[in-house]
């Protein structure tokens, strides 16, 4: 349970962050801020010990440890796939390895690193179409994992006049054996599940807020993230146009059927709908076809959000400087535009006045300017984004390897100097 010290924190930040969003000015700017590798390294720890420590004590103490001394307003969450080690290497996946991960040369403080490799080949798109089920069994599974290898040659029996068929398949040495690691897998998943939710429920207790309701994803980014990756998926605009089209159509109705079943008691209302925009930033597309096949999917799913009493929070990834006069076309409503490289000057000035902005200064200078450079950079990022409310500050992708002392300048110049 909350103390009544948590309470007041909670009530403090709660305020602040939605005066924000609601574009009142609050006491200060709020502060969302990813902590990840910086939190685990100041806590004593590495990645790799939180992946593969299965009681997610390293993880959660980080995380706690983090926000108990800077003070964000947002929870800063456990680091990726803390506990999840030797889950993930019972599935072996081929598209991701980890700190720690056996045969991969990765740091022992690293974030996963994804691998990409498309699961959906160009001689499989008219089967991924007309008979989805058989290329899942036969053709996903394998390329996503190595413990599913067996599935390569799993046939499903046609006829209906011999039951023992299905049997026989599935009594194959290889098959029997990934099914016994898949019981043992999913005993696994279901205990780190109960640990993971005692963990954040210790972290929400102290009193720092959290507006997660749920991801949605634009059907192009799906298309490429999911199954053709960046590059088949840029081509297939030009050499398999139709196979993109028919795909995102019956990905964004599935996407919004799903949206409107959420939040049927209204308990989800003012929580955030997380989309982070993958292919859209400038340049990727042209601008004809990220309005044909990207654009009007985004904006469905904005409008469909907001239907259901909750706020998008779109995480615009690269530079979005040519795409800003379409995000101002949603309608009005809590709405919320996170940017990574695009100027806030820029961002303020064309959507200030409809949205909120989350922005801040570059990772990277966290890691290579001086103590007195960050302060300045912090200041002009209040300077430009607080005015009027509707501005929330965060870097651009964590602080990760960060120097401590600009840290903690950049901590103390937004308690200070972002107060109102």
């Amino acid at each position: 349970m909350m103390t009544e010290e948590a309470k007041k924190r909670y009530k403090e930040k709660h305020d602040r962050y939605y005066s924000a969003i609601d574009h009142v000015e609050p006491d200060r700017v709020p502060i969302s801020m990813s902590s990840e590798i910086y939190a685990v390294m100041q806590a004593g720890y590495t990645i790799k010990e939180c992946i593969y420590d299965k009681t997610m004590m390293k993880a959660k103490e980080a995380a706690e440890k983090f926000m108990l001394t800077y003070d964000p307003d947002t929870q800063s969450g456990m680091c990726g796939y803390a506990g999840e080690g030797e889950i993930m290497e019972l599935v072996s996946p081929k598209y991701m390895a980890w700190s720690g991960r056996p045969g991969y040369n990765v740091p022992d403080n690293s974030i996963q690193q994804f691998i990409e490799k498309p699961t959906l080949h160009d001689e499989d798109l008219d089967l991924f179409f007309d008979d989805n089920g058989t290329w899942r069994l036969n053709k996903c599974q394998p390329y996503l994992c190595d413990l599913y290898e067996p599935m390569k040659n799993f046939k499903i029996p046609f006829s209906s006049r011999t039951p023992t068929a299905l049997a026989e398949e599935l009594s194959k040495p290889e098959i029997k054996e990934m099914i016994q690691k898949c019981w043992k897998l999913n005993d696994m998943i279901q205990e780190a599940k109960k640990t993971r939710a005692q963990r954040m429920k210790e972290l929400s207790e102290l009193g720092f807020l959290s507006t997660f309701g749920g991801k949605a994803c634009v059907p192009y980014d799906e298309w490429g993230d999911e199954y053709r990756g960046s590059l088949d998926c840029l081509t297939d605009l030009y050499e398999n146009r139709e196979y993109v089209e028919r795909f995102i159509e019956a990905d964004q109705e599935q996407m919004l059927a799903k949206i409107k079943s959420w939040n049927p008691d209204g308990s989800k209302d003012g929580k955030t709908v997380m989309m982070t925009l993958h292919r859209g930033m400038d340049g990727f597309l042209s601008d004809k076809d990220y309005r044909d096949i990207y654009w009007k999917h985004l904006q469905q799913i904005i409008e469909a959000i907001m239907a259901q009493n909750m706020i998008p929070s779109v995480f615009c990834e690269g530079n979005y400087a040519t795409r800003l006069d379409l995000l101002r076309d949603i309608p009005d409503g809590r709405m919320i535009y996170s940017f990574e490289y695009t100027p806030l000057e820029l961002t303020k000035k064309a959507l200030g006045d409809k949205v909120t902005i989350v922005s801040g200064i570059r990772t990277a200078d966290l890691m290579y300017c001086t103590k007195e450079q960050v302060i300045d950079s912090v200041k002009k990022c209040i300077d430009i984004g607080a005015p009027g409310g509707g501005y929330i500050f965060r870097t651009t992708s964590g602080i990760d390897f960060a120097k401590k002392e600009n840290v903690e300048a950049l901590f103390d110049t937004l308690h200070t100097y972002g107060k109102k």
